[in-house]
């Protein structure tokens, strides 16, 4: 953690939604005119597309058919502790991209599913990361200690199945067959690394739908932000204005002491009253910290 460069973590798995939380702090820093350096989760594997197949087959062969990205093997986490390390101390870094199809290939001259050249960070006021490991710890690693902000995205798990599945196909030409193929290859790794981190998060944000999704494998949309509710757990109450939050939050509730819970539809809303103020506190933290 540093007060003088602050660093925000977004955590959640492939498909549970962290494209839209990040989208909405972006708002913000657009509103109160922050410059964050945006880092990218994938940009932090260990191999290329190519070269994930490889090892994967190569691992396959060993025995071990639960080879994914959602573990440490196949992720660079100790280069992702050292730029959170690094930026904390100093406000600098390197960071590069992982292209996924040829639109965001065509800039660089690359194949889709390669990595672009390390280059260093631009100036900013902030790190802001979303991807799979913002709160890792294993025996080699502990991420989280570096962030001053961790968010978890979290939707039960049929509703991340869902989006995964559909999101996969559509936009990224997959069968159904494939999908499941790579969310059950995935599941040890989900267990033991991505669902620990979500009790490391200061902020949770699970969606819930209110329409059946008892067979996520055959549906055929996705269900929409009015047909569920966010449930937004807070690990630290003290500070958080709930009264406040409930007036402004339309049908939102308490269900617990640190648990609201807002209509799907109010969820960048919410997102907003509960953010802006956390973050315009990072930002007069640096201030104060950068003019001693």
């Amino acid at each position: 953690m540093s007060v003088k460069h602050p660093i925000i973590a977004i955590t959640g798995s492939s498909g549970a939604g962290t494209s839209t939380v990040t989208k909405s702090f972006q708002h913000v820093f657009r509103r109160e005119k922050i410059t964050a350096a945006i880092i990218e989760g994938d940009s932090f594997h260990k191999y290329d597309r190519k070269q994930m197949k490889e090892v994967a087959a190569e691992q396959a062969k060993k025995g071990n058919n639960h080879f994914s990205h959602f573990g440490p093997e196949a992720n660079e986490l100790e280069l992702l502790e050292q730029l959170f390390k690094q930026y904390g101390e100093t406000g600098t870094g390197k960071r590069r991209y992982y292209l996924h199809n040829h639109e965001e290939a065509a800039p660089w001259n690359q194949e889709p599913g390669t990595f672009t050249p390390w280059q260093d960070l631009p100036p900013s006021d902030l790190l802001f990361y979303e991807g799979l490991h913002g709160a890792v710890v294993t025996d080699k690693v502990n991420v989280a200690q570096h962030a001053d902000l961790l968010v978890g995205v979290v939707p039960i798990i049929n509703l991340e199945w869902i989006q995964k599945l559909i999101r996969d196909k559509g936009a990224r030409g997959y069968s159904t067959e494939a999908v499941v193929d790579t969310i059950l290859r995935r599941m040890p790794d989900y267990v033991n690394y991505i669902t620990p981190q979500f009790s490391r998060t200061h902020v949770n944000f699970q969606r819930v739908p209110t329409v059946d999704t008892s067979n996520p494998f055959i549906a055929q949309d996705i269900p929409t932000p009015d047909e569920s509710f966010v449930v937004i757990r807070f690990a630290n109450p003290k500070g958080i204005d709930f009264p406040y939050l409930l007036s402004m939050i339309h049908d939102s509730f308490m269900s617990r002491p640190n648990v609201i819970v807002v209509p799907g539809g109010k969820m960048e809303l919410a997102m907003q009253l509960i953010f802006t103020p956390m973050i315009l506190r990072l930002m007069e933290n640096k201030r104060r910290a950068m003019a001693i």
